[in-house]
């Protein structure tokens, strides 16, 4: 494993002074009296709290770097020269670009989506909020599933309720579905999902019968990993606001000693916090069955890196509700409010959860039980991280959930508009050197303009960056899968991958490469 330093990382701002540190606590070898800082230790023991989250809060995404003995880099792709599967096999018609990167997923009332990728669960983050419309634009004309995450209508400012604690209008998540539907053309649908705090303000009504939203996504874990959503507010007022509202908000901003702490200057920031959710079999059942009586065409469920026996509890109870589609979410993950250590050392790293995945849903296939459609989720970033997602869980596993890797294109598609117009110093040389204006810098733009004609200078340019970059996977996508001779995505499978080293074969049940196709080679050499 890479080294790894528990008391000094970028995200959190803190550096140790020595070059060599103790391995398990991350504590410098030698800690003087009188260092001026700033390993993790240091900077806690004045700003206390502060230290168990990345920052600065709603300027930056954040994802762990520890490094787990298996990985998906342990996975190679397979390429063959053999034959082709979904095209006449011949170098004529077997072209990369005629690869259809296309999915579904759903039962009754699915939903196509053009690449096999969505958006992690973007919600009450301040990140999400003020970059939504460039996320739900790229998303809607890439044609990709969009989810709006949890708390977005509990923290909205001007929230209405109806004369009870249900909702009666949420300007904010009106917004957020609108910009979505401005430009959605069939392919992919917006989330919405729900946690119990949501549940309890009948956001699920609200969207359902005033916004028209076709899709529910229930929650178990990963908001903050596995406590639930997280955000950080600057006011007191607003903090007072959250609480009345019915949210833990830490520290108490009612308590004078923490008022008088936020007057002086040393308490900056409270935290909103959502409750823990807790689950069992009849009342998953109801509420799934509640959902649709309330109009709800697809309901689908999001679960994060648990041991097997929850993991076990979603798939089974997913197929007995009969799901639309399950995300499986595992660590290390992140996009911005977990707390950092639980990001790092909390739950089941992706390939092993993923491989559990797998093991379960073939088991329920093997009773002739309905198997929901999978998704997964956990750190994907690029067209290779997708192709061995959908091998590995084949043939249940239908999309890969991105998280940071689509919200970042929306962010710097942002700032390019502002370094346009001359903020912040203007463009910078990593961009000029592309050129000056939004059509040279944007490869896409023009192939937008020929499609949406004048429109396209209404779209947010972030909204262009999540284009340009779900099309540089679905193009890199056509290309591994051209490569391993399967021209459609559900025709991908697990014999499609080799691992490199003999303990992710043990891990994922994906053949050693020394072992990959070996009965057939042999057979070749004897014949």
């Amino acid at each position: 494993m890479n080294l790894h330093r528990p008391n000094s990382n970028e995200a959190l701002q803190t550096a140790n002074r020595s070059r060599h540190v103790s391995p398990q606590s991350g504590i410098c070898s030698r800690c003087v009296d009188g260092c001026k800082g700033s390993c993790d230790l240091f900077t806690a023991t004045f700003r206390s709290r502060e230290l168990l989250y990345p920052g600065p809060f709603g300027e930056i995404t954040a994802g762990a770097d520890k490094d787990y003995p298996v990985d998906y880099s342990h996975l190679n792709i397979l390429g063959y020269a053999l034959g082709a599967e979904g095209v006449q096999a011949d170098p004529d018609h077997a072209t990369f670009p005629a690869v259809n990167t296309g999915t579904e997923f759903g039962t009754k009332n699915k939903v196509k989506m053009k690449v096999p990728i969505f958006t992690g669960a973007l919600g009450s983050t301040e990140i999400a909020r003020k970059n939504w419309e460039h996320f739900a634009v790229g998303a809607a004309i890439s044609g990709i599933s969009l989810v709006c995450g949890e708390n977005v209508c509990g923290i909205d400012p001007k929230l209405e309720f109806n004369g009870t604690t249900k909702i009666k209008e949420s300007p904010d998540m009106r917004r957020r579905v609108e910009a979505y539907r401005k430009y959605h053309e069939g392919y992919g649908d917006i989330l919405v999902q729900m946690n119990v705090e949501d549940t309890r303000f009948g956001v699920a009504e609200y969207v359902i019968d005033k916004l028209g939203v076709e899709t529910i996504e229930l929650k178990w874990g990963q908001g903050a990993k596995c406590i639930g959503g997280e955000i950080k507010v600057n006011s007191i007022e607003r903090a007072i606001e959250l609480k009345k509202r019915g949210y833990i908000v830490t520290p108490d901003p009612e308590n004078p000693a923490n008022q008088a702490a936020f007057k002086a200057g040393a308490i900056k920031q409270f935290e909103r916090h959502s409750r823990l959710g807790f689950v069992d079999y009849e009342g998953f059942m109801r509420e799934v069955e509640r959902l649709r009586k309330l109009g709800a065409k697809r309901v689908t469920l999001k679960t994060g890196a648990y041991p097997m026996r929850e993991l076990a509890m979603a798939i089974k109870w997913s197929s007995d509700a009969k799901i639309d589609l399950l995300t499986i979410d595992g660590a290390p993950g992140g996009t911005g409010m977990s707390p950092w250590r639980m990001m790092a050392e909390w739950g089941v790293p992706s390939i092993y959860l993923h491989s559990m995945a797998h093991e379960l849903c073939r088991k329920l296939q093997q009773k002739e039980k309905f198997v929901p459609d999978i998704a997964f989720a956990g750190g994907f970033s690029a067209e290779d991280h997708v192709f061995k997602a959908l091998a590995l869980g084949a043939p249940f596993t239908k999309a890969v959930c991105m998280g940071r890797a689509l919200m970042i294109p929306g962010m710097v598609g942002k700032n390019i508009a502002h370094w346009l117009n001359g903020e912040d110093g203007g463009l910078p040389k990593t961009v000029s050197r592309f050129g000056n204006t939004k059509e040279e810098i944007f490869v896409c733009y023009e192939e937008l303009k020929a499609k949406y004609g004048k429109e396209v200078d209404n779209m947010p340019l972030g909204a262009l960056g999540v284009y340009s970059v779900t099309e540089k996977i679905r193009v890199g996508l056509q290309q591994l899968m051209a490569g391993t001779r399967k021209w459609r995505v559900d025709l991908i499978k697990r014999n499609d991958l080799a691992s490199l080293t003999e303990e992710c074969a043990k891990v994922t049940g994906i053949p050693y490469i020394m072992d990959a196709y070996r009965e057939e080679a042999l057979d070749i050499i004897n014949s």
